[in-house]
């Protein structure tokens, strides 16, 4: 029998300073049995990182069916049109899925998160350096590891941006770190 996806309902306030935007946000965030709560901690930054651009656009954020559907984004911003503004995902994917997203929307961000992400982005950064649409920012893997142990099905979390420091809150744990742009 397969193992069906942990529904998470989640409140996130987002404060993003640096873009002027101010929002609050109920989400319903399913996490595949597979995927980890470091990895879906991210998704939700992500979100909350990505927000200000609901403001310049006719569009919606909105994650996407997740690791259970590979070829699709984490989450996508897209207009009413359906055109895929930004193809955001998190994790360290090959080059050859980067390029694929980087053909099918205007701009892609990535989001790695893990330990080993150094050594993933020696390997890959030789075959994306020729996307002029792919975004890179690493997120320190310890502050994520300390939001993960504070994920309940019910949450409230807060993203504030201000001077490019994060800091993210996740049921009462706060942690303030400063995203490291890799491209």
């Amino acid at each position: 029998m397969a193992l069906s996806a942990t529904v998470f309902k989640v409140e996130l306030g987002v404060s993003d300073v640096d873009h002027g935007y101010y929002a609050d946000h109920t989400l319903t965030v399913a996490r595949h049995p597979s995927e980890t709560d470091e990895r879906m901690v991210v998704r939700l930054l992500a979100f909350g990182l990505r927000a200000h651009r609901l403001g310049d656009v006719d569009g919606e954020l909105a994650f996407g069916a997740g690791l259970s559907t590979p070829g699709v984004p984490d989450l996508r911003l897209a207009d009413y049109t359906g055109r895929i503004l930004e193809w955001i995902t998190v994790g360290q994917p090959d080059g050859r899925a980067l390029a694929k997203a980087a053909g099918q929307a205007d701009q892609v961000v990535l989001f790695p998160f893990a330990s080993g992400v150094a050594t993933w982005w020696r390997t890959v950064a030789p075959k994306v350096a020729g996307l002029p649409n792919l975004s890179v920012v690493r997120i320190p893997h310890e502050p994520v590891e300390q939001l993960a142990q504070s994920v309940d099905r019910r949450v409230a979390a807060q993203v504030m941006v201000m001077e490019d420091q994060v800091t993210m809150t996740v049921g009462g744990v706060d942690v303030t770190f400063a995203p490291e742009p890799l491209q």
